[in-house]
């Protein structure tokens, strides 16, 4: 009897425990300390790209005879869009167009330019747009521009007449020819790419390691005998079907005294329309490559007494899963015109949270791209409209400059397959030292349950006041169309907190929030 009654109170005991655990499951507590300090969010987090594919340049940034353009051919109204973007570094030309693109024909008076096929995508190149273009739009925007050279189907000795054609100051052939197209002063453009995604075999002029290895050596040496200042960034793997990591180490280990950046892409998507996989997954891989990476970066510089910085370039990043084919020349007939919805904003998110909690080692991101192909902004001839990953890109550009944290977070988790835990709450925090202000940024990938947080902040009182920016939406599907982009925009306001140490706050299911927390 007495057995029998233990095991009535027990079992009524752990069904009291559960019951608790249960009620508990939806919330979580997140601990900020300004002295926990990861590393600079660089502004160059921010950038982004625009490739020779679709209408991202023709018909996107670049549209003669438009009378939404301006003198030079330049969108006015995508201009505008994209300083509302708070994009800071502008790659160009690819991408894998660049691996078939020479330059030079893409120079000099625009009526005398070659056409040309183009091999990447299946389309004609009319070379309308080239590199004093691009620079002149990149002034235009207040932008740095970022050129990657054609490490494909290009030689060492076009990579080097490249840099002397924008950048040389003597009296010397390429340089007089920028001269002779109505350039004195020299750009000083500062960030070059060696290639594109060399390990993919969809790439024109795919190499093997150790082939592109030898190539980028010696054409950054003989980039940097025409300007040694310039910055570059080697090709990482963007082939993660093959040995990704053996790429990696190959080109750290041979570049390692040359380069000062490796690049990274990744594309994400909601394939099987599972909301918290697409966010959580994904997430679980973005953080692993980095980190891996990262690590191999240490692992090159191991045994230096003083090794060359080198950080990761991510250079290539987005929602893209729509507009695909079964080939490169069948995608490309896509235009890759993906038209994003709310649970695309949301992702925006958690790739800058991840971006903000590796800030000691990603001094650039790329998102791809800027206009109609896979981007923020969509176009037709009579205007054009913002889709929802728009808005979490600008806001999240406003913390460029800011200091990384290293937050705290404990949240309730869910599974997928054999993977970790998975927490319901992604977040990252930045801190603007001069303004004394916390950038708490949480997504919330349940996609049921909102979740209650206790928010404690170790140093200094808060003033009483916060900003609150918040993305929601009831329809995790909606989209924007031409004169119908305000479905899916942020709400702000501002919320009253206690003068103490910490609050609690409910965080909403599938929502994105960005708190600003002022300290006394």
């Amino acid at each position: 009897m007495f057995r029998s009654i233990l095991a009535l109170l027990l079992g009524a005991t752990s069904a009291a425990v559960a019951q608790t655990a249960t009620a508990q499951t939806a919330t979580a507590r997140i601990k900020i300390d300004t002295d926990r300090r990861i590393g600079e969010v660089h502004p160059h987090m921010f950038g982004n790209f625009a490739e020779h594919l679709g209408r991202c340049i023709y018909g996107g940034i670049y549209e003669e005879g438009s009378p939404l353009s301006d003198a030079d051919g330049f969108r006015k109204d995508v201009m505008q869009a994209i300083k509302g973007l708070g994009v800071s570094l502008l790659r160009w030309p690819g991408g894998n167009f660049v691996s078939g693109y020479d330059w030079k024909d893409g120079i000099g008076p625009r009526n005398q330019r070659p056409a040309r096929p183009e091999g990447a995508w299946g389309d004609i190149e009319s070379n309308r747009f080239g590199t004093d273009d691009f620079l002149k739009y990149s002034e235009r925007l207040g932008v740095e521009p970022y050129i990657c050279i054609n490490a494909g189907l290009g030689t060492i000795a076009d990579a080097r007449d490249w840099v002397e054609y924008t950048n040389g100051n003597a009296n010397t052939y390429w340089a007089n020819q920028r001269r002779k197209n109505g350039r004195e002063k020299p750009y000083g453009v500062k960030y070059w790419g060696l290639g594109n995604e060399l390990d993919g075999p969809w790439q024109l002029g795919h190499k093997n390691a150790d082939d592109y290895t030898k190539f980028a050596l010696e054409a950054g040496k003989a980039m940097r005998r025409v300007d040694p200042s310039i910055k570059l960034i080697a090709s990482g793997s963007s082939n993660y079907g093959a040995d990704w990591i053996a790429w990696n180490r190959a080109v750290l280990d041979r570049l390692k005294n040359e380069m000062d950046y490796i690049s990274l892409h990744m594309y994400i998507g909601n394939r099987d329309n599972n909301f918290e996989r697409f966010l959580g997954a994904t997430s679980q891989d973005l953080d692993h490559r980095i980190e891996i990476t990262a690590g191999l970066i240490r692992a090159a510089q191991s045994g230096q007494a003083k090794p060359r910085p080198i950080a990761i370039a991510f250079d290539e990043w987005n929602v893209w899963y729509r507009a695909r084919g079964g080939s490169e020349h069948a995608t490309g007939a896509t235009r890759l015109e993906e038209i994003y919805n709310f649970e695309d904003a949301l992702a925006m998110g958690m790739f800058f949270n991840s971006f903000f909690r590796h800030a000691d080692t990603i001094k650039m991101a790329n998102l791809a791209q800027i206009v109609n192909v896979i981007a923020p902004i969509f176009t037709n001839k009579e205007g054009l409209f913002l889709q929802p990953i728009y808005f979490p890109i600008a806001e999240y550009a406003r913390q460029g400059g800011n200091t990384a944290l290293n937050l705290h977070v404990a949240s309730p988790t869910y599974k997928l397959d054999r993977r970790a835990p998975i927490p319901y709450l992604d977040a990252s925090a930045t801190y603007d030292q001069k303004s004394k202000t916390v950038y708490l940024n949480v997504l919330n990938r349940s996609e049921t349950q909102d979740i209650s947080t206790r928010i404690d902040n170790s140093e200094g009182q808060l003033d009483g006041q916060a900003a609150v920016w918040e993305m929601n939406h009831s329809n995790l599907k909606e989209t924007h169309t031409f004169g119908q982009d305000s479905k899916v925009r942020p709400q702000t306001r501002t919320l009253t907190v206690p003068g103490g140490a910490g609050f609690s706050y409910t965080f909403p299911k599938h929502s994105l929030t960005i708190l600003k927390l002022k300290l006394k």
